[in-house]
C-alpha cells in the first residue's frame, strides 16, 4: 500500500533472473508462505505469513510449501491478508490488513493454493530491490523486484535481470499458485531463447547495467 497520495496502489517492476551474484544475498533472508483463496484473471485474495529471518535454508523442489510452513511455524512473526487487482504496466491495486499470526497460520494451512519463497533485500543504486527465490513446485524460479511509492520510471536495471516480467501475467504470484513455474520452465526457456529479452518502454528510459 502506498502512503504517497496514491491510496491502495502499488508500483513495481519485476524481472526474471538466471544467474544471481551470490554476494547480493544476505545470510538470513525472510521466508514467505502465502495462500490464495481467490486467484482469477489478476484478481486475488491472499493470506501471507512471514518469518523475517531464517538461516541455513536450502530450497529444493522436493521441499514443498506446506512442509516449509510447518518447519518454520514457530518463527512466523508477520501475517497479512491482501486484496489485489490486475496489473497494468507496473501499477496494481493492493489493499492490505495485518492479521493475528496464529489466525494467519491456520488460514494458510487450511486455505487455497500456496506459494513459498525466500526474500533477500538489497539496495542497488537509488532503489531498494527484493530477490525472491521460489520453493516447491515453483522452483527454480528467481524474480527480482523493485517497488517505489509512485510509478517506477527511468529505472536502472541490474545486469542480472535477463528479461522483464512486469506485464507477463503468468509470473504473478497468484498465477504461479495455480500453474507453478516448474511445470513449464523448459518451455519458457525455449520461448526466451527464440524471442529474446523484453523490457517495458512506456515507463521512461531504461538504463541497462552491463555485466562486469
Amino acid at each position: 500500500m502506498s502512503d504517497t497520495g496514491y491510496g491502495d496502489f502499488e508500483f513495481e517492476r519485476r524481472f526474471w533472473v538466471r544467474d544471481l551474484p551470490r554476494e547480493l544475498l544476505d545470510a538470513s533472508p525472510a521466508l514467505i508462505v502465502q495462500s490464495y483463496f481467490l486467484a482469477d484473471e489478476g484478481y486475488a485474495i491472499r493470506v501471507r505469513v512471514q518469518a523475517s529471518s531464517v538461516t541455513g535454508l536450502v530450497l529444493t523442489p522436493a521441499l514443498d510449501e506446506l512442509a516449509l510452513l510447518e518447519a518454520y511455524a514457530d518463527r512466523i512473526d508477520l501475517c497479512a491478508i491482501t486484496v489485489k487487482g490486475p496489473m497494468n504496466e507496473g501499477t496494481r491495486y493492493e489493499a492490505e490488513r495485518e492479521l493475528d499470526v496464529s489466525v494467519g497460520l491456520e488460514m494458510v494451512r487450511r486455505g487455497g493454493a500456496r506459494v513459498a519463497k525466500t526474500r533477500h533485500s538489497v539496495w542497488l543504486g537509488e532503489d531498494g530491490w527484493v530477490i525472491d527465490t521460489f520453493a516447491g513446485a515453483n522452483a527454480p524460479l528467481v524474480v527480482a523486484e523493485v517497488e517505489r511509492g509512485g510509478p517506477v520510471t527511468d529505472l536502472t536495471i541490474p545486469s542480472f535481470c535477463v528479461t522483464e516480467l512486469t506485464s507477463d501475467p503468468r509470473f504473478s504470484n497468484d498465477a504461479l499458485a495455480g500453474r507453478p513455474y516448474g511445470s513449464w520452465a523448459p518451455r519458457y526457456e525455449t520461448e526466451l531463447a527464440a524471442d529474446g529479452p523484453r523490457f517495458l518502454q512506456s515507463l521512461g528510459h531504461n538504463h541497462r547495467q552491463e555485466p562486469e
